[in-house]
């Protein structure tokens, strides 16, 4: 079975309709498991009755939570989404919280070394003591993959600089690579002109580029690949990012060809993207359910 480490925030999403269980290294796994994958979260909760409901939820799902560190000094983190125009949410995310001070230990670097892939983003990084974390952990890894998720004001150019360079497989949407474009000197209009930017300075040999309802693009060095998004009722977009990556990991690990990855990736982002919250209930057949049946009205639109 192939596994995976996911580092990082593991949190509540306080949304319009209640609290939900969150963070995009939380949610990436928490799908990688869904789909078949041994996938595994590194992350700090507190004290607290917040962070004991976090763990009694990884343990629901099948997530083990041997690598889930208990802070008595600082409170499980709580996340404030907003839905905005377009469905699109934004997010107060409190500071500082227990995964702000994830530390390394020899089991998590075992851990690390003994996985297929490692899963890191920005967020975590945000803080020094998780931070000199994850840069030790990152050189345990054997294949890298640096989902960017930036959440303002909790990145730094010299930090994602520092994580680019470090990583095998980058996923970001179409704002951030404008973001990263304008710090390496383009206007960021231009998407293939951006991602020639980013691969002429890091050398990334895999680029997902996500863009909501316009689909999703793959970059390796030499070629590109564009997806349509499936077409939904939207509920939420809370997680369906984090969702695509994971069904998109899931595919690459597994030897998928390349349209089955993207495929697959943009099916369960959308089913996510159909449903409240960023983990929803479901089972592989019902993706399949899912696909089957847009597959179906896609043909009766032709």
């Amino acid at each position: 079975m192939k596994k995976v480490v996911c580092y990082g925030e593991v949190l509540w999403d306080m949304l319009p309709e209640g609290k939900k269980p969150g963070g995009a290294p939380m949610n990436v796994a928490y799908h990688l498991n869904r789909l078949g994958l041994e996938s595994y979260v590194v992350s700090r909760v507190g004290a607290d009755p917040l962070g004991e409901e976090l763990t009694m939820f990884l343990k629901k799902m099948g997530l083990t939570t041997d690598y889930i560190q208990v802070d008595a000094d600082h409170k499980t983190s709580e996340v404030i989404a907003t839905e905005g125009a377009n469905h699109e949410m934004s997010y107060d995310i409190v500071q500082p919280v227990a995964w702000d001070f994830i530390v390394s230990d020899t089991e998590t670097s075992t851990l690390i070394e003994s996985a297929d892939l490692m899963v890191f983003g920005t967020l975590a990084a945000r803080n020094e003591v998780s931070r000199t974390t994850l840069y030790e952990l990152i050189e345990h890894a054997k294949l890298k993959l640096f989902d960017v998720n930036f959440r303002a004001p909790h990145y730094e150019q010299s930090i994602v600089d520092y994580l680019l360079r470090k990583a095998d497989i980058v996923k970001l949407n179409n704002h951030e690579l404008r973001i990263i474009a304008s710090w390496l000197g383009g206007d960021g209009d231009n998407e293939q002109e951006s991602i020639n930017r980013l691969q002429d300075v890091y050398g990334i040999g895999e680029l997902i580029v996500t863009k909501g309802g316009d689909g999703a693009s793959y970059y390796t060095l030499t070629e590109r690949y564009d997806y349509k998004a499936y077409s939904v009722i939207v509920k939420d977009t809370v997680g369906s990012g984090d969702s695509f990556l994971a069904a998109f990991v899931a595919q690459k690990l597994l030897g998928k060809s390349i349209e089955d990855m993207l495929d697959y990736a943009a099916a369960l982002g959308a089913y996510v993207t159909a449903q409240a919250g960023a983990n929803p209930d479901y089972k592989t057949t019902d993706l399949a359910h899912f696909m089957w049946r847009k597959q179906l009205e896609q043909l009766k639109w032709q």
